[in-house]
C-alpha cells in the first residue's frame, strides 16, 4: 500500500508539474506575441513637407493634425476630448513644416499669478525655431523649463559651443540662411529636464527620431514678448 501510494503521489506530481510548465509556456507565448504585435503597430514615424501643403502652397493645418494624431499614438499619450481641436500649430511661414514648426497646447497661462504650462509636439526631426522671450504688456520676460515625456529633443541655449558632438542636429538653411546664436546642445530624453539658463537668451529645439512630447513649465507667456532669430519668422 506504501508503494502505491508513493507512486501515485509521484504521478499526481509529475502531472501538476507539466500542467504548470504548460501554463507557463503558453503565458510565455502570449506575452510574446502581444510584444511582437505592439513593435508591428509602432511602424516608423515619417512625414514629408509635401503632406502639409497644397498645390498652391498652402498649409494644410488638418494635415499637420494628422500627423500629430500619429506621433501621439505611437507614444501612446493621453489623448483626451477636444485635444485635436485646441492644438496651435505653426509653420512661420517657411512652408517646410516637416523640419521647422512648432505645435502646442496650452493648459494654463495666468498672468494675474504668472504661472503657465503647456505641452508642446515637434514632429521627427523637427526645429523649433531660435528665439528669446522680453518683458511686454505688462508680463516679465518668461523664464521656462521643459521636462521630455516622449521622445527625445535636443535642447540648444547658452553655453560653451559643442555643436560637432551632435552631428545629427542639423540647422536647416531656410532658418536665417542656417545660422543660430545658442550653440550649446543638451540631450534631453525621455523624464530629462532642461532649463533656460538666462532671461532674455536664445534657446531653440529640434526633435530625435520618433518626434518628442515636452511639458514646458514658466512665469508666464507673452506673444509680444517673443522675438526670433529669423527676421523673417517675426
Amino acid at each position: 500500500m506504501k508503494k502505491q501510494s508513493l507512486l501515485i503521489a509521484l504521478l499526481i506530481s509529475i502531472l501538476f508539474a507539466s500542467c504548470l510548465d504548460k501554463v507557463e509556456k503558453k503565458a510565455n507565448t502570449e506575452e510574446n506575441e502581444t510584444t511582437e504585435l505592439k513593435q508591428v503597430a509602432k511602424k516608423e514615424l515619417k512625414f514629408t513637407n509635401e503632406q502639409f501643403y497644397d498645390a498652391d502652397g498652402k498649409f494644410l493645418e488638418e494635415k499637420a493634425k494628422d500627423a500629430l494624431m500619429e506621433m501621439l499614438a505611437y507614444h501612446d499619450y493621453p489623448v483626451f476630448e477636444g485635444l485635436r481641436e485646441r492644438i496651435w500649430l505653426t509653420d512661420y511661414n517657411k512652408g517646410k513644416y516637416a523640419e521647422l514648426g512648432l505645435a502646442s497646447i496650452m493648459f494654463v497661462n495666468n498672468e494675474v499669478d504668472k504661472y503657465m504650462l503647456m505641452d508642446i509636439f515637434l514632429l521627427p526631426g523637427q526645429m523649433l525655431g531660435e528665439h528669446m522671450h522680453f518683458a511686454a504688456d505688462g508680463n516679465p520676460a518668461k523664464m521656462e523649463g521643459w521636462v521630455v515625456r516622449h521622445g527625445k529633443s535636443y535642447v540648444a541655449g547658452v553655453g560653451l559651443d559643442n555643436r560637432a558632438d551632435f552631428p545629427q542636429v542639423v540647422v536647416p538653411q531656410f532658418h536665417w540662411d542656417g545660422k543660430v546664436t545658442a550653440n550649446h546642445i543638451i540631450e534631453a530624453n525621455e523624464g530629462d529636464f532642461a532649463k533656460l539658463e538666462e532671461v532674455e537668451s536664445a534657446h531653440w529645439q529640434m526633435a530625435g527620431p520618433e518626434g518628442v512630447v515636452i511639458t514646458e513649465v514658466g512665469n508666464v507667456h507673452t506673444n509680444a514678448g517673443v522675438k526670433r532669430s529669423d527676421p523673417a519668422m517675426n
